[in-house]
């Protein structure tokens, strides 16, 4: 296990966000868990380590910054596109 993996979950209803949201985070043992539970309900897993530390800064429940909208809108339409 890295120590210093980390790991962000983010939330997005366009109905409800202005944004996408931070609703969880962790690094070492809390990353692996978070990754476990996004396979076993066949979540999206982007790996992307410099996206990760950007967004491990923000809050529980904090929208992501206007300056990570077209890093993050990329996976999302990757998502969508299935």
């Amino acid at each position: 296990m890295e120590e210093d993996k980390k790991a962000v979950a983010l939330r997005y209803k366009m109905s409800e966000d202005n944004a996408p949201k931070v609703v969880a985070k962790g690094r070492g043992f809390l990353a692996e868990r978070i990754e476990e539970i996004a396979k076993e309900y066949d979540i999206h897993i982007e790996k992307d380590p410099e996206l990760a530390s950007s967004l491990y800064r923000l809050n529980l429940n904090e929208e992501i910054p206007e300056e990570l909208y077209e890093a993050v809108a990329k996976i999302l339409a990757y998502i969508y596109s299935f």
